[in-house]
């Protein structure tokens, strides 16, 4: 049971869904930072500066109304008349900090006054509530507070421009007058939002930049990362003397070098082992080889034996029949060692030809008197250019081992699928017992035996292995399985390209060079290399395998026993 992803798993991959490449997240996180930090820079920057802004236009329009009420409302007489005021409230509306005045006072009748330097824009209904009791509000005198009356201030909107509204009255004997100012704080806005477009725009390019540089920082670090994904693609290839150009002494420096070191390590193993391998094949080609002179001797005369055996002491002639059998698998063997060394070398060739694949499955089964054991559903002219011999070993192959663990009737059927009919398949159906489920994925390994308590067979043990390598050169492939229901028998499928032109030409082209490159070495040609007899009896070119007949795989011999 697995363990369900974290919170932090499930984040990584969506992130990973959403940003594919490692360039796109570089940038991404290199314009986030980049922005945080602009933007933080810029909302300080704009606060401090709108702060002080305002506190110095605040600061110097209180400070002159201060200093103007003290000059012009202070000296007024305290019964005064409603023209004193505005002609007050006018002088002081005349400052340099262009505001609005508002004077309130009793006239010698006991009457309110409001005198404004503009009676359109600012009246008394301007002024806020709060503003109003504040400035009116007496404080006691003591030592923390000498004056009973304060200045205050307040900020407001007046049909969406911003304001700052003042208020104050003069200190002295009831009754004195009371004044408001009114500025417009539109100046100092305007100044800010041009501070903003200046600061917005600086973050805009501060991201640009910041963008083009993680571009940069994003190339040089991917560019020895892209160049490390060849080098790994290349070695993955098999091109294991790929190296990486080593330069300074950071992390991926170190990385590069740790690359070459395994390589190196990896292109040493793989020598070693290419040697073993090149050393095993030689001793089976060579053994093989070494074999077939003196079977070919032994084999002479258990023939002379067989012939003679009627005439023999009927002591004698069991033990010729098993010398006779013994030898003639001994025979089959010798070449079912030499067919495989040749797969295993990579020497094996195609030898083209058309045929009639239904003439072909014919003739395989006339040749070993199977006619009356194989029921063959095969519509005449399906054509393919395909090897005869080899498809021959494959078919016979499939048949005996159909015929030997599955019992006749075998049936053999013959069709085309895939685009344009260009796939041959050819099923082989017994009706024995089948195959089991635990045998199935090891019916095509080399001697595999389904019993380690019958490990001896009539056959080797190779004749499976040599159909599927035979398929495998055609670019087709050999599978396996049960027919459904209990008691199903066992099913071969063949499938091949009905045209095996291209493959062929590709592997010839690979033999030659192969062989080039053991020639440049010093190493003969073909699977015998070193063992100096291979031009007198190992050659193995394209006419040998064709006149060669398959030894036992031909007469119908099971890879994987049953």
């Amino acid at each position: 049971m697995t363990e369900a992803p974290s919170f932090g798993e499930r984040v990584r991959a969506r992130l990973a869904g959403v940003l594919p490449t490692l360039r796109l997240r570089l940038v991404v996180v290199f314009a986030l930072v980049a922005l945080t930090a602009a933007v933080s820079a810029s909302g300080i920057a704009y606060w401090l500066n709108r702060d002080a802004v305002l506190t110095r236009a605040q600061n110097a329009a209180l400070n002159d109304f201060r200093k103007s009420m003290e000059d012009n409302a202070g000296n007024l007489p305290r019964n005064v008349e409603c023209e004193q005021l505005r002609d007050a409230a006018s002088k002081m509306a005349g400052s340099t900090q262009n505001y609005q005045v508002l004077l309130i006072g009793k006239t010698a009748a006991g009457g309110p006054c409001a005198a404004a330097s503009n009676e359109d824009d600012f009246t008394l209904e301007n002024v806020p509530q709060p503003l109003r009791g504040a400035v009116a509000r007496k404080r006691p005198v003591d030592k923390a507070n000498p004056y009973p009356y304060h200045l205050y201030w307040q900020r407001v909107t007046v049909r969406g421009d911003p304001y700052l509204v003042g208020g104050a009255k003069v200190i002295g004997e009831d009754p004195t007058p009371t004044g408001y100012m009114l500025k417009s704080l539109a100046p100092e806005r305007d100044d800010l939002n041009s501070l903003a477009w200046s600061l917005g725009i600086a973050t805009a390019l501060a991201l640009i930049g910041a963008m083009l540089l993680a571009q940069a920082a994003a190339s040089t670090v991917l560019r020895p990362v892209r160049r490390l994904g060849e080098a790994a693609r290349r070695l993955g290839e098999g091109k294991l003397d790929t190296r990486l150009r080593v330069s300074g002494t950071d992390e991926l420096a170190e990385l590069s070098r740790t690359f070459n070191g395994a390589a190196e390590s990896l292109e040493a193993r793989v020598d070693e082992l290419s040697a073993r391998e090149a050393s095993s094949r030689r001793f089976v080609a060579d053994m093989s080889h070494e074999l077939r002179t003196p079977m070919t001797a032994i084999s002479a005369v258990t023939e002379v034996l067989e012939e003679e055996q009627e005439n023999l002491d009927p002591m004698i002639a069991p033990a010729v029949r098993l010398v006779v059998s013994e030898t003639r698998r001994l025979n089959d063997l010798v070449e079912n060692l030499m067919e495989v060394t040749r797969f295993d070398a990579g020497t094996a060739r195609l030898v083209l030809d058309n045929v009639d694949v239904a003439d072909q499955v014919t003739a395989c089964i006339d040749a070993r008197a199977w006619l009356d054991a194989v029921e063959l559903n095969a519509d005449r002219g399906i054509m393919a250019r395909l090897d005869p011999r080899r498809l021959d070993v494959i078919l016979a192959n499939l048949i005996g081992n159909a015929l030997k663990h599955g019992g006749s009737p075998v049936r053999v059927s013959v069709r085309t699928e895939g685009e344009q009919r260009g796939e041959l398949v050819i099923e082989v159906a017994d009706q024995g017992p089948g195959i089991p489920e635990d045998v199935l994925p090891h019916v095509f390994d080399r001697f595999y035996k389904a019993s380690a308590s019958r490990p001896r067979s009539e056959g080797s043990g190779l004749g499976l292995s040599i159909a599927q390598e035979n398929a495998h050169i055609h670019g087709g492939e050999i599978t396996a399985h049960n027919q459904p229901g209990e008691g199903g028998g066992a099913v071969f499928t063949l499938r091949l390209p009905r045209d095996a032109r291209r493959l062929a030409e590709d592997r010839d082209n690979e033999i030659d060079s192969e062989n080039g490159r053991e020639e440049e070495d010093g190493v003969e040609d073909g699977e015998h290399g070193g063992t100096g007899r291979h031009d007198e009896h190992g050659k193995h070119d394209a006419k040998n395998e064709r006149d060669k007949n398959g030894g036992e795989n031909v007469n119908g011999e099971t890879g994987g026993g049953r």
